[in-house]
């Protein structure tokens, strides 16, 4: 899926190791190179000192590979062998977890507002007018290779050229209580940072049964009434004309004149049997047309939840 249509998630691991990664770039990079937009190399870094150039090709290969399913050549496969038996820690020991959710959007100042003024985020950063051959091929190197063996242009496929220019993406960073979610905006170079006009069309079809959907869930605090924070949720985003946001109902509606009128208790949906015990949850689309969820884990399966937490912590404290 081309990683520039407005709605598309992916999810960025950011790598810690950041003197290593900072070595291999210096001896990777000829004198004078550049990250693609003029002088970037020293321009933005994400909060704990990783360079945010660092973490974007880190996560734009990853991204590549997963969806190409590239392999790494032979070699290079076989040095990472013998590190592993010389000592190196596991994949999963050298991570310390998800860094941040990534939200491709269509309008980044309405998408901006929805998660700060409603949803209640700090901005952490922005960045933006990334271009340049390095940027392009860290994001797009996969959805190139993807284009060129069907033999068709790639921007029939969504995929932007930010090597040429004609294309520029901008990031904001928003910081929730335990999780980093970032809006992502390609849009065409004479198109002013911010605005409503993304370079590629949104998705149509956001049905959650498609493969490769994802979705990003807010939990809720375990005081809060849920079925009248989902009714304030959506009147306040209609109040700022986000007619996006809306959830679904527990009851069956045939349109939307139903769905609004269903009752309050058709707000969410709780659980109350089996592994699930404890659970309430529903269903909810973004200002950008994007796939959330709302949860509430309390009583049983909040114990589960903070029972592995807790099992989680140990194992990665005894593993170092």
């Amino acid at each position: 899926m081309p990683v520039a249509v407005p709605y598309a998630s992916e999810v960025g691991v950011c790598i810690v190791r950041r003197g290593k990664l900072q070595r291999e770039a210096a001896a990777r990079a000829p004198p004078g190179a550049s990250s693609g937009r003029g002088t970037m190399e020293n321009h933005g870094q994400i909060p704990g000192g990783l360079d945010r150039r660092d973490a974007l090709k880190t996560a734009g290969t990853v991204l590549a590979a997963s969806v190409t399913g590239m392999t790494a050549p032979a070699a290079a496969q076989g040095q990472r062998a013998a590190s592993a038996k010389s000592g190196e820690r596991s994949i999963g020991q050298r991570l310390q977890g998800v860094q941040h959710f990534g939200l491709t959007v269509q309008d980044m100042e309405r998408a901006f507002t929805f998660y700060t003024e409603v949803l209640g985020g700090t901005e952490v950063m922005r960045d933006g007018d990334f271009q340049g051959e390095r940027i392009h091929n860290t994001l797009l190197t996969g959805q190139e290779i993807e284009a060129r063996a069907r033999g068709v242009n790639p921007r029939t496929m969504g995929i932007p050229d930010l090597r040429g220019g004609a294309q520029r993406l901008d990031v904001r960073f928003i910081q929730f209580d335990n999780v980093v979610i970032e809006l992502l905006q390609y849009r065409d170079a004479n198109q002013p940072m911010g605005g409503p006009r993304a370079f590629a069309e949104p998705l149509d079809h956001m049905s959650p049964a498609f493969p490769r959907m994802m979705h990003i869930c807010f939990h809720i605090r375990d005081e809060v009434d849920f079925n009248q924070f989902i009714a304030d949720l959506e009147a306040e985003s209609g109040r700022r004309g986000m007619t996006n946001v809306r959830a679904n109902r527990i009851v069956t509606v045939a349109n939307e004149a139903e769905r609004r009128a269903a009752p309050l208790d058709a707000n969410s949906n709780g659980i109350t049997e089996g592994k699930s015990d404890g659970w309430r949850l529903i269903y909810c689309t973004g200002s950008e047309g994007e796939q959330l969820e709302f949860v509430q884990a309390l009583g049983p399966v909040k114990q589960v939840f903070d029972s592995a937490l807790e099992a989680r912590r140990k194992m990665v404290l005894s593993s170092r």
